[in-house]
């Protein structure tokens, strides 16, 4: 298993994780360990098809075409 060394923190933020660990039951060390496997277990990217699969049903491709700006259309963004 690795080792982390984190240098430079500040002695309220460790004040906390103490606090923290104490109010979990914990070591520091096995806070801080806890802390780290929450914030990165949640960042898996989810695949292209699995955005596109999760965007809700809001129209017909119809209401999404181009208009022709030749035709006269109102350019709401200009």
């Amino acid at each position: 298993m690795a080792t982390l060394l984190v240098r430079g923190i500040d002695e309220a933020l460790v004040q906390r994780l103490r606090e923290r660990a104490a109010a979990h039951g914990r070591s520091a060390e096995a806070e801080h360990r806890e802390i780290l496997a929450q914030a990165l277990s949640a960042t898996r990217r989810r695949s292209f098809a699995e955005i596109l699969a999760s965007m809700p049903d809001v129209g017909e491709d119809s209401d999404f075409e181009r208009l022709d700006p030749s035709s006269g259309a109102v350019h709401v963004f200009d």
